[in-house]
């Protein structure tokens, strides 16, 4: 146990350390990896970069664990944070998807409704239209095994009449997915 919190010390601050770095020294410092080596499961996932916005914690297939700051101020557009990116092609339009998700409302910092622990992940047809537009807009471009968190806006959310009553009117809506198969 006190040798992770001391890994999980030494790499908060190799990314303090990179905050001002390139890319991809910036990234080496956030997995703990070097370019060529991949991250493991152990490694914590670092806050998103707004330092506004909520922060997810926890590896791919757990159910994570979403902190949304007191005070914090809701995005006006979808933003999409990648967790850990996955592997092989993108998914696009017409794809069939086998995601995870966990979403929280921004405005309390509840969880609304998580896929994990159902043990039965849900099937989305990108692009089909079956979900919420913030949610097939923050599936695009994943690849099997990432973990991605959205932020979604009302307007591509439940807008004004929201989805009583787990989710209110206007609420933005925080979710981490994940990508368990493309099709």
């Amino acid at each position: 146990m006190r040798t992770r919190h001391l890994i999980a010390c030494g790499l908060a601050a190799l990314s303090l350390a990179a905050a001002g770095c390139g890319e991809e020294k910036a990234e080496e410092a956030r997995s703990g990896a070097a370019p060529n080596e991949e991250a493991t499961e152990e490694a914590p996932v670092e806050p998103s970069s707004s330092g506004e916005g909520a922060t997810t914690k926890g590896a791919f297939g757990k159910q994570p664990t979403v902190t949304v700051p007191d005070g914090a101020q809701p995005p006006t557009e979808l933003e999409t944070k990648d967790l850990s990116p996955g592997k092989g092609p993108a998914a696009k339009s017409g794809d069939q998807l086998a995601v995870n998700y966990h979403g929280v409302a921004f405005s309390t910092g509840e969880v609304f409704d998580s896929s994990f622990g159902r043990g039965q992940t849900l099937p989305v047809e990108l692009g089909a239209g079956g979900v919420i537009p913030g949610f097939e807009q923050g599936l695009e471009g994943m690849k099997a095994g990432g973990r991605r968190q959205i932020t979604i806006p009302p307007e591509l959310a439940y807008g004004p009449q929201g989805s009583p009553p787990a989710i209110g009117p206007n609420e933005t809506l925080v979710f981490v997915l994940d990508l368990v198969s493309i099709k």
